[in-house]
């Protein structure tokens, strides 16, 4: 069973640590880290999943960004602990966070990733979305949180502010 709470300060590094263990640690060069940098992240959709014995299992967060004038959400970056791989740990965090998001009325979310897996949550593939370079476009994927929240947005992906 799983524990799904707010990320807090004490559990920063652990998160990190995950993020390298999972990413490497040159994840940062990352393009969509341009869009993080010295922005923090909406603290109230940041989760972490804890097994019953306390350990990290997994971790979301997301970050605020512009579609133009289109505020969204970054979902990025999601990982699991390497030995909780396959529990269905990250489908937890995606499908609890996007209802948090939803609750506090955001529109519409992004994020860079496999089509095939984050098809199973509402994410789509979405035209005239621009990530910062070297992004590939096919690999920029939505979900609307609100019906048509997509419909004519278009434009580069920038840090909110």
């Amino acid at each position: 069973m799983l524990h799904l709470s707010v990320e807090t300060p004490d559990d920063t590094q652990e998160v990190e640590y995950l993020y390298d263990l999972a990413f490497a640690p040159g994840r940062q060069a990352l393009s969509s880290y341009r869009l993080r940098d010295g922005v923090p992240p909406v603290a109230k959709l940041c989760l972490v999943a804890r097994g019953e014995e306390g350990a990290l299992a997994g971790a979301i967060r997301y970050w605020p960004v512009c579609i133009g004038e289109a505020k969204a959400l970054l979902l990025g970056p999601v990982a699991v602990h390497p030995t909780r791989q396959g529990e269905g740990v990250g489908g937890e965090l995606i499908e609890a966070s996007i209802m948090r998001a939803e609750a506090l009325g955001w529109q519409r979310v992004l994020l860079v990733g496999d089509a095939p897996y984050y098809e199973r949550f509402g994410f789509t593939r979405v035209e005239g979305v621009e990530m910062p370079p070297p992004t590939n476009p096919a690999r920029v994927l939505g979900r609307a949180l609100v019906t048509g929240a997509f419909d004519g947005v278009r434009g580069a992906v920038v840090q909110a502010g």
